[in-house]
């Protein structure tokens, strides 16, 4: 993974220095809080319900074990003993004490990590596939593209101040695991004649007007990639809406001005700007591919793994939920589930931090990822080694079988600690999740994507999951609208409203209906959730969730 230099090391120690300065003018009074406001989020603190938030950037997802480590310090040491891991692959501390800020930035700094543009109107946290590097179906690996765009857009002189937020997200792979077309950029990492590149699609994202990203060029050569991509961001931030913030991001600029438009202005700028790049990009990707080496993979017998497989229940029913293809012979993509029923989505405590570093240096080649799903990778791990793995997870709390299953829920923080939230989101998940252990079903309901939100800011996606939950404030009173059908994936779709909300008490038992009524209805097993939504469309799902006006209705 990518290590600092000395560039890197002098600008994030000034910039911890600098905020430090600013946070003591807060404290004595020199600072009032609508000045601070700005300085703070350019530092990733946010004011939320209850106290301060600070969100630390993980760029694309990576970590190594001595940064897991320093996470689950700052957790013990100036939080409440667990952390956050955020759909943006960050990690969220939830009551961090003004004062200790600084000394949280120090910290990270000391293990090559901070919190900058975390927030603020700026290009965000680049995230890509978590199974980067690993994956059996990657074309290329796109974390050096994404630590090259990490580079140019941090504290980038032109971006600083933009129309809106601005997030980028990278794949390397046949199946898109990074949720690209709902980005303002996604990449596509492609390879043409021989000659590796990116598709660009531009446009996409959630929030309170979801929008399919359009493609705006079907293959960009990495020599061109970066002015490209600068070109297009320019267009924006002169175009964007800053009237209207509602109407700011990129995707309401391409709906109104046409995509035909947004490309004719991004050629013509990229052509004025590529000439002043002067093939500098390529010599810091070139460098930058140098952190991005495979490890040196083991070639031994998977004896251990298969006699654990045949003999032990619960190792097998992990291994078949857990457990991803890899491109090394012999070796698996383990995803640790942060899902066990009835825990908060994406929370691990300091402990559990702590041993899932030492699980990545002991087994995985000290790497460790966080996907957008709210859980952790571990993305290269011998199958010799997945019954001691999988053992050390048990003694932790940390080997529940349901990965991709009805309980492997994204649920944003909601109510309980978002300033924007307009309704609860981690109960409503721990609810879901609860009843379906109680019924057990999970695993014969198989494959399924259930994403929850507390407010229209989607930030726990709902509009692309297979269900998809937004909790809404109808007259002070928590209502929660369903969507069905959504799907993140290179097929991206935005799901179908079902209808009127259900109230708090309401949205367990409604989930529990549309799931008895697929169970009824599916072709058999095999046949997924998605998959029997789109042969057999809203209608039946609909009649299963309003009963009573569907029988007044044949009534009438």
């Amino acid at each position: 993974m990518y290590k600092y230099n000395d560039f890197d090391e002098s600008f994030v120690r000034n910039r911890v220095a600098q905020f430090s300065a600013q946070v003591a003018r807060r404290i004595d009074g020199s600072l009032s809080e609508e000045e601070f406001r700005p300085l703070r989020l350019m530092n990733g603190l946010y004011l939320q319900l209850h106290a301060y938030m600070l969100r630390v950037a993980i760029p694309y997802g990576t970590l190594n074990p001595d940064q897991m480590d320093q996470l689950a310090h700052i957790a013990e040491k100036y939080d409440r003993g667990y952390g956050h891991f955020t759909t943006r692959q960050n990690i969220q501390y939830n009551w961090p004490k003004l004062p200790d800020v600084p000394a949280i930035l120090s910290d990270l700094a000391d293990v090559e990590m901070h919190a900058i543009q975390t927030s603020g109107n700026t290009i965000r946290n680049v995230t890509a596939d978590h199974f980067a590097g690993a994956a059996a179906d990657e074309v290329a690996d796109p974390r050096p593209v994404a630590e090259l765009i990490r580079q140019w857009s941090t504290d980038h002189p032109e971006f600083q101040f933009l129309p809106r937020k601005f997030k980028v997200a990278v794949t390397g792979a046949t199946a898109d695991r990074a949720v690209v077309r709902a980005h303002d950029i996604g990449l596509v990492l492609k390879r043409q004649d021989g000659v590796l590149g990116a598709e660009i699609i531009v446009g996409g994202g959630l929030g309170r007007t979801p929008m399919v990203g359009k493609t705006l060029k079907e293959f960009v050569p990495f020599d061109d990639l970066l002015p490209y991509l600068e070109a297009t961001v320019s267009v924006w931030n002169l175009l964007g809406r800053r009237d209207n913030k509602y109407k700011a991001r990129i995707k309401i600029t391409v709906h109104e001005h046409g995509i035909d438009d947004i490309r004719a202005r991004v050629e013509d700028r990229f052509a004025a700007i590529k000439p002043s790049f002067g093939g500098i990009d390529m010599e810091m990707l070139r460098e930058i591919e140098g952190h991005f080496l495979p490890p040196i993979f083991a070639d031994k017998p998977v004896d251990a793994y298969t006699r654990a497989y045949e003999a032990d229940p619960v190792f097998r029913a992990w291994a078949d939920t857990n457990l991803a293809a890899h491109k090394a012979e012999g070796y698996a993509i383990v995803t640790v589930s942060l899902k066990k029923p009835g825990q908060t989505p994406g929370d691990a405590t300091a402990e559990q931090m702590r041993a899932l570093a030492q699980i990545a240096r002991d087994y995985a080649h000290d790497e460790l990822r966080i996907s957008h799903e709210q859980n952790v990778i571990l993305p290269h791990v011998h199958k010799s080694n997945l019954p001691a793995l999988h053992a050390a997870l048990k003694a932790f709390d940390l080997a529940s079988a349901n990965v991709g299953l009805v309980s492997d829920i994204i649920a944003c923080p909601g109510m309980d600690y978002c300033a924007l939230a307009t309704a609860r989101s981690i109960p409503v998940a721990q609810g879901i999740a609860t009843r379906f252990e109680e019924l057990k079903l999970e695993h014969d309901i198989g494959a399924l994507k259930i994403k929850i939100s507390g407010c229209i800011n989607a930030c726990g996606h709902h509009h692309v999951g297979h269900i998809g939950i937004l909790g809404l404030d109808r007259a002070g009173v928590e209502n929660y609208q369903i969507t069905l059908g959504g799907d993140g994936t290179e097929d991206m779709v935005i799901g179908d409203r079902t209808g009127p909300g259900f109230a708090y008490d309401e949205i367990v038992p409604a989930i529990e209906r549309i799931l008895l009524c697929y169970l009824d209805l599916r072709d058999g097993p095999e046949e997924t959730f998605l998959a029997a939504y789109r042969r057999l469309g809203l209608a039946p799902f609909k009649a299963a969730l309003y009963p009573a006006k569907e029988e007044k209705a044949n009534a009438a």
